[in-house]
């Protein structure tokens, strides 16, 4: 057999047999899986496939839930699984957006690969086992990663460690129990700074800074992992939940800790600060100076060195097309809530709570356009994230600045396209690639870029997050939310020009803290997640507003109801599906399901 289709063959058990397989073994032909760990091309392409279990975020529609099941976005199109979830039709019989097969199958083969790298003699007289030893580290990297997603989504997770299950494995073997979630937050830790030890600095290839090795693991992606991995573990959520305390295994012991462990905090601190003081990451900044620029290029530059842990392989042209107006050739489906409208910042760095500068009445006229006075004054992340009415956009089939409107009878409007249409009135501009022009059906350039995943301003909330909670009044809360803010162009707490007062006490810097998230990490597929660990769910969901796109002229600004997100307790962890309790007799289903 031909290397060319064993690898086929290898390709297609990994990516089809393992997606509901979870715990059986990788592969049924052992000479076949014997000759792939033999040769260093095979045992390469193997790895390039455990890779490629890492999510694509990049489909926000109809592959993930993260911004549209959430209080940030919705989602315009009612086919689209989104739409479902939202009217709380899931159930462990019909789970929608699940990863746990997936997420397994990516587990089971970066096991086998981390047992078997070892035997690959033709690595070892070439490279030495030095590569052997990096291949392995980005393999466990990886395992650890996908555990980390499996908690993110489900909650504790069954840990399968090392062990391969034979090829004839019966359904008793296969009876593991979900581990407690501390359990696995120590296992996952503990994976993931073995790998950190062993992994570069940076992607290298022959002891040189390699371009194409971008995306592959390195110690900064490891330890960033880490810092997300615990700054959830310290959170309500996890850190004593009694609203969960009937939610047990087997032998009766709670799943998720009761008492709360302040301890969790600092460990969740220094990881993050782990990353910082690594030194090579720094926060994006245009030449130009200008912090609308600075805030776009976070994503639009490649490979700059805010970047930590991106995926090459994605679908951001995609992307662009559904945040893009119809006047670009795009589909207008991917519109902010006017909730998250609301959180971004005044350009005096006040909430529109607290600032003079707000307003929602009358207009203010900008280079000739009437522009209503909710927009005016905004902070730069505003300008560089949102599409409002009558604001300016370049891109896709436009080929010169023009004026994107949102009226009922407008270009963009809901009278134009029986469905391509934001039911809020706004598209997201973040993250979109304006160079972009495959919409409408056309097959025009894409602007190809990586997606980001983990960046150096997550860390820094991070940092200063769990600081507050550990070691409340410590500076470095205050320096690295100031960075965060500097970099956005807006006024810092207690320095530089105009300085606001600093926030006084624990939970007035907490409240800080959780705003300044909403803002930078928008779009980001954060929110779902810091929502339920903060537990704070039921107070954001429910009905989600927008402008009035059913009418024309002035009346269009009217805060209006543009569609419902519904939320239950039991949705704080999806269910597991009665196919995997059916097979995993020892699994215990989540709260609720």
């Amino acid at each position: 057999m031909k290397l060319s289709i064993i690898i086929s063959a290898l390709t297609a058990t990994v990516f089809f047999s393992g997606c509901k397989d979870y715990l059986d073994q990788v592969p049924n032909d052992r000479i076949t899986i014997e000759e792939v760990f033999r040769k260093k091309a095979s045992s390469e392409q193997y790895l390039a496939n455990v890779y490629s279990y890492v999510p694509d975020l990049s489909n926000q529609w109809s592959d993930n839930p993260w911004l549209g099941n959430s209080d940030e976005l919705d989602v315009t199109w009612t086919k689209y699984s989104n739409y479902a979830l939202n009217l709380g039709n899931i159930s462990a019989g019909t789970v929608l957006f699940d990863k746990w097969g997936n997420l397994y199958a990516g587990i089971r083969s970066a096991t086998y690969f981390i047992n078997h790298i070892d035997e690959n003699v033709e690595i070892l007289a070439l490279n030495g086992q030095a590569q052997i030893d990096r291949y392995k580290a980005e393999a466990r990297f990886l395992r650890a990663y996908f555990y980390f997603l499996v908690m993110q989504q489900f909650g504790p997770a069954v840990l399968v460690g090392d062990k391969e299950l034979p090829a004839g494995a019966t359904a008793a073997d296969m009876q593991i129990p979900r581990s407690h979630y501390d359990t696995c937050v120590n296992y996952i830790a503990a994976e993931l700074d073995a790998a950190a030890a062993v992994l570069p600095l940076r992607p290298m290839n022959n002891d040189q800074v390699s371009d194409a090795e971008y995306g592959r693991a390195t110690k900064g992606i490891a330890l960033a992992v880490k810092s997300r991995l615990l700054l959830y573990a310290a959170s309500p959520q996890y850190n004593g939940n009694t609203d969960v305390a009937t939610f047990k295994d087997k032998d009766g012991k709670p799943l998720i800790s009761q008492t709360y462990d302040a301890t969790k905090w600092a460990r969740a601190a220094a990881a993050a600060k782990d990353v910082i003081d690594l030194g090579i990451y720094s926060l994006y900044e245009d030449v130009s100076g200008d912090p609308v620029k600075s805030l776009q290029g976070v994503f639009l530059q490649a490979w700059n060195n805010e970047q930590i842990f991106v995926r090459k392989s994605n679908g951001l042209s995609n992307w662009d097309v559904h945040c893009m107006p119809r006047s670009a050739g795009g589909w207008c489906g991917m519109a902010p809530t006017q909730e998250q409208v609301d959180a971004y910042f005044m350009n005096d760095g006040l909430s529109i709570n607290e600032s003079s500068n707000y307003s929602e009445t009358g207009f203010t006229d900008v280079a000739g356009l009437s522009v209503y006075n909710m927009y005016i004054n905004r902070e730069p992340r505003f300008y560089a994230h949102i599409t409002y009415n009558n604001s300016r956009f370049q891109g896709g089939n436009m080929q010169a600045m023009g004026t994107i409107t949102f009226f009922v009878s407008s270009p963009n409007g809901k009278n134009g396209h029986p469905t391509d249409f934001s039911k809020t009135g706004y598209l997201v501009r973040k993250n979109v690639g304006t160079q972009t022009n495959d919409g409408s059906g056309g097959n025009g350039a894409k602007q190809n870029r990586p997606y980001v995943l983990f960046r150096l301003a997550e860390m820094y909330l991070n940092y200063a997050e769990a600081l507050n909670e550990s070691d409340p009044g410590n500076t470095d809360i205050t320096k690295y939310l100031n960075l965060v803010r500097k970099r956005a162009g807006i006024p810092q707490y207690g320095e530089g020009a105009s300085p606001l007062p600093v926030p006084g006490g624990q939970p007035e810097m907490r409240a800080k803290i959780r705003a300044e998230r909403r803002v930078e990490l928008a779009f980001e597929c954060h929110r779902w997640f810091d929502m339920r660990r903060w537990k704070i769910v039921a107070q954001h969901m429910g009905d989600m507003h927008g402008m009035n796109v059913n009418r024309d002229g002035n009346d269009f600004y009217q805060r209006s109801v543009a569609a419902t997100h519904l939320f239950r307790p039991a949705m704080y962890w999806f269910p597991i599906s009665q196919y995997e309790m059916d097979r995993g007799k020892q699994i215990i289903q989540n709260p609720g399901w």
